[in-house]
């Protein structure tokens, strides 16, 4: 199987200063997804996690939504000449009677892509198809300064990002702030998806009582995961994007941008945050 980190060699230059010396890298490489020993889908990954990212993106897909549904995950021999397993190509088999929705190449496109253009179909689509919807959840209240931690405990357990600086982050917290699981990986949607993936092998799914927060932007794509898996509440150290936004008010998602330090704008979902009345402005 494929390492999470190589070594390159690289020419260093500081301060006029040059010198050779090896360079830890963040490895990616690709991962074909078959559903039913149907080809479905590929993606550009860290190796590591593999069947749970894959887990993970069918749950986003609407196929799967509770461990019973999964039979089985295995890798399957790569398309080498000799015809050794490259580890770069996984099956999933569902349990028997799981209805497989049509995943056709136009909801594929704006799944990967968020497309502007087919923003009310993307909404449409995962409204229609959320097993775990948000709004049947118990009610979850978070203090902001409880949120206003949480970037800091993620970036402490990015152990590989420590070596590389070059891994996009995922993590679970419950409500009480404490770190449930958390996944790295050179794509912030597959370290989603590992999470996800992770909660389903698991039997967590409705991930109900927790929430996620991602390193980067919150994309219409972590959106979706968000909703699929149950999950009430999205923060994002960086911006959403609009569609994002639209998906958070339409399924009832607590949307949270720009986390930083005491900081962070609510763009949906406010209703889940704590504040304290003679705190806020008009």
């Amino acid at each position: 199987m494929g390492r999470v980190t190589e070594r390159r060699k690289v020419l260093r230059i500081r301060d006029g200063v040059v010198s050779s010396r090896p360079d830890t890298l963040v490895a990616e490489e690709p991962l074909e997804i078959r559903l039913n020993g149907k080809p479905l889908a590929i993606t550009m990954r860290t190796p590591g996690d593999d069947f749970a990212l894959a887990a993970g993106f069918l749950v986003s897909e609407g196929v799967l939504a509770h461990a019973a549904d999964l039979q089985n995950i295995v890798y399957c021999a790569g398309a080498t000449a000799d015809g050794s397993n490259t580890y770069n190509v996984v099956d999933v088999r569902t349990a028997s009677g799981v209805v497989i929705p049509d995943i056709t190449l136009e909801r594929n496109v704006y799944t990967t892509s968020s497309c502007g253009l087919c923003g009310k179909a993307s909404l449409d689509a995962v409204r229609t198809t959320a097993r775990h919807p948000i709004a049947d959840t118990p009610p979850l209240r978070v203090e902001p300064e409880l949120l206003a931690g949480l970037p800091d405990r993620l970036r402490a357990a990015q152990r590989v990002f420590d070596r590389t600086g070059g891994l996009h982050a995922a993590a679970l917290f419950d409500e009480a702030g404490d770190l449930l699981d958390v996944r790295e990986d050179v794509g912030r949607h597959n370290a989603v998806d590992k999470l996800v993936g992770r909660a389903l092998q698991s039997g967590d799914l409705p991930l109900s009582r927790t929430i996620l927060l991602v390193s980067g932007r919150a994309s219409f794509e972590l959106a979706q995961k968000a909703v699929m898996a149950g999950i009430p509440m999205l923060a994002a150290v960086s911006a959403p994007s609009s569609l994002a936004v639209d998906l958070a008010a339409e399924t009832g998602l607590t949307l949270v941008g720009f986390l930083r330090g005491g900081s962070m704008n609510v763009y949906a979902g406010e209703d889940r945050i704590a504040l304290r009345a003679a705190a806020t402005q008009g």
